[in-house]
């Protein structure tokens, strides 16, 4: 038998993954055995494998691997996201390159572009994953859009709009001004900028020289202000009760009022009521009843009510004021300041709080089983300390705005019929939605009197199913559902426990009175060698593909897990992949030590192989114990180090420097067979981290 004395995992990966394929290794369906469910976390459809995927999938598809040996009927199901607001960006770009503005199409022609691209760029991904040796069950690939999964979508939105948990109204939410849509809380992230406090003076209505000086960050939204607020206990202002002020360039005569929502120790004591462009602003609105100035449009530019800088970008404005306060007297000062502004987790735009009519879930009810089974470990965390987190945000939850302002997702299914705001039927589909509304009305309605929101559900609120639709749960046949359901591990990141993971629970709980995994494992953030976050725009991060050319893909998955345990960060250096590398080669090396010797039938064991071979054998199995210990605390990263110590020290370096034979010496038969016995062990052990040089 010829060996080459060089491994090529390129050859070597694309040959076995191939006959794995061809052989239906990966597929699954119910039968007599235990069953092992993983979901995949479904990726965008339009995204590319970065090494957030790689470290996730090599640990979902190690604990799948894993649970085969273990004679399970393992499936890993995989699957992409329709993620709305990346693939419309995405679309709109492309059109503008062509020339075309979303704005000249009408929703079905966007829509044909949008499923376009999804078609050119949707499988890329997919394909991605199996370079890293992904065992999915390809044949029950998912799609947040496929047919199927769009109708449980709605018909779940269907079912809490009837259960009364969903409900319209007009509310402070967050908008992304970029994107042109309402976004939830959890899809806004708070960074710490530089920005300027400017302090502005607002005389005081019937006075000859008296003023009240305030302090804002956003002198903007001086042209949206319908009060000035004091606190109460506040001796410097008791003379004010009753009193107005005069909005500087606009003005407008507007209350003092009085609250002790104000830090009296905070500015000047008093704080400007813009209630709506701020939610605290609108909170102390409603319980004043003061008026509500709209000042900005759905991009960011000042509207006809502002009555100044009308069409203007409101970063624009705020120079454009500051100067013009300035000149008119009214800017007393500007200070440096430090303060927290919140970002759109998708475009990185700054978010405008904005009073809008939207779509919201309430969630108090229908998140409390989730939160009582996690703290009570029937859905248990790995690392634990996730679950403070998860109890702190599950016990401070607030309703869910579900509704995007986009085209591509599933269309709310709300229909109107009227000119009043609740002047609508939810439905399934509009044929429904007509003989609902002809039921309880004298009015004999026609199909084309109806008109369907235009709005899309929040991608979270399809991906929050996942587990269930994608074993067809909401099918009349359940079959599947009941054999796979509840899954048992989900890997994903501690960033969308929020989004994704209460959210999934919660549906758990309420459509199958059961948790939808049994245990969550989160991974860390991969970072470079610096401690930064891996992004494109720091361009630190390399591409998992050029990684897997250079390294291989078990060079890579062993570099990947070298150094991230559950829930830390991973401090991601290229070296780590050619450590990875340089243990497939001793496993190449060592296979072809073995083939190397001569065997003979006709010589005895010596005493010393016998020790060996006894030594070696009770050392495998200790380590075995170990290992799986560490695999059922998913410790993984512990597991390979223990399974790399057992290969690299314990059996390459000891026991075959033990066994082998005098240089152009035959080995006995007895040790021979025993030894590739042995090395048949140690690759079942291997097997999860390396599957391809194992193979």
């Amino acid at each position: 038998m010829s060996i080459s004395k060089n491994y090529d995992p390129n050859k070597s990966e694309d040959k076995w993954y191939k006959k794995w394929l061809e052989a239906d290794l990966f597929s699954s369906v119910p039968d007599e055995r235990e069953p092992y469910t993983i979901v995949i976390p479904p990726p965008n459809v339009t995204g590319v494998l970065h090494m957030g995927h790689m470290l996730n999938i090599t640990i979902q598809d190690v604990l799948v691997r894993r649970a085969r040996m273990l004679g399970k009927n393992a499936c890993w199901v995989p699957g992409t996201d329709h993620a709305s607001i990346a693939t419309e960006a995405k679309v709109v770009q492309k059109l503008r390159g062509e020339g075309v503005k979303k704005s000249d199409l009408n929703r079905e022609e966007f829509m044909e572009h949008a499923w376009d691209w999804t078609r050119k760029h949707g499988g890329i991904i997919l394909e991605q994953l199996k370079r890293l040796g992904a065992s999915c069950d390809w044949q029950r690939t998912s799609f947040t859009m496929d047919n199927e999964y769009y109708n449980d979508v709605i018909n779940v939105f269907c079912d809490l709009f009837e259960k009364g948990f969903i409900y319209r109204g007009e509310r402070m939410i967050n908008w992304d001004p970029q994107a042109k849509t309402a976004l939830s809380d959890e899809e806004v992230f708070y960074k710490e900028v530089n920005s300027k406090l400017y302090y502005v003076r607002y005389k005081i209505a019937d006075s000859d020289d008296q003023w009240l000086q305030i302090a804002t960050t956003r002198p903007e939204t001086i042209l949206g202000d319908t009060a000035i607020c004091v606190n109460p206990n506040d001796e410097r202002y008791s003379d004010l009760k009753g009193k107005h002020v005069i909005v500087p360039l606009v003005d407008r005569r507007i209350p003092i009022i009085f609250d002790d929502y104000v830090d009296m120790d905070f500015g000047t004591g008093c704080l400007k009521i813009t209630p709506a462009h701020d939610p605290n602003d609108y909170e102390l609105g409603k319980k004043h009843n003061l008026d509500v100035i709209n000042i900005l449009d759905s991009s960011g530019k000042l509207n006809k009510d502002a009555k100044l800088y009308i069409g203007k970008d409101r970063f624009e404005v705020r120079k454009l004021i500051a100067k013009e306060l300035d000149e008119l007297g009214y800017l007393i000062k500007v200070e440096d300041h430090i303060n927290k502004i919140g970002f759109s987790e998708r475009t990185d735009a700054i978010i405008e709080p904005r009073l809008s009519l939207q779509w919201f879930c309430s969630m108090e009810k229908l998140s409390a089983p989730a939160l009582e089974n996690v703290m009570n470990d029937n859905v248990q965390f790995h690392p634990a300390k996730f679950k403070n987190t998860y109890r702190h945000w599950m016990e401070n939850i607030r309703d869910w705005c579900v509704s995007r302002q986009l085209w591509w997702g599933h269309q709310i299914p709300a229909y109107f019929y009227g000119e009043g705001k609740d002047d609508f039927i939810v439905a399934s589909t509009k044929e429904v939605a007509l003989e609902k509304l002809n039921e309880k009305s004298s009015k004999k309605y026609k199909i084309e009197d109806l008109v369907q929101d235009e709005d899309v559900m929040d991608t979270w609120f399809s991906s929050w199913i996942w587990p269930i639709a994608v074993f067809k749960g909401f099918s009349e046949n359940k079959k599947e559902f009941d054999y796979y359901f509840p899954t048992n591990d989900l890997v994903t990141a501690p960033e969308i426990m929020f989004f994704w993971v209460a959210r999934m629970i919660i549906s758990g709980y309420e459509y199958n009175s059961s948790p939808p995994f049994k245990n969550v494992y989160f991974t860390g953030i991969v970072r470079d060698k610096l401690g930064r976050k891996m992004s494109k725009s720091l361009g630190n991060s390399p591409d998992p593909l050029e990684l897997i050319g250079k390294y291989g893909a078990d060079g890579v998955r062993v570099g990947m897990l070298l150094s991230s345990p559950a829930g830390n960060d991973l401090l991601f250096d290229s070296n780590l992949c050619e450590q990875g590398r340089n243990f497939t080669n001793k496993i190449w090396n060592a296979f072809r030590l073995i083939k190397s010797w001569n065997v003979s039938e006709e010589i005895d064991q010596m005493d010393s192989s016998k020790v060996a071979i006894k030594w070696i054998e009770s050392k495998i199995n200790e380590n075995l114990l170990s290992i799986n210990s560490s695999y059922d605390k998913f410790r993984i990263s512990e597991a390979l180090m223990l399974t790399y110590k057992t290969v690299w020290d314990d059996f390459c370096s000891w026991f075959l420097e033990m066994v082998k034979p005098a240089y152009g010496q035959p080995i006995d038969s007895k040790t021979y067979n025993s030894v590739t016995k042995i090395f048949e062990s140690i690759l079942k052990i291997i097997h999860p981290f390396t599957p391809f040089i194992a193979e």
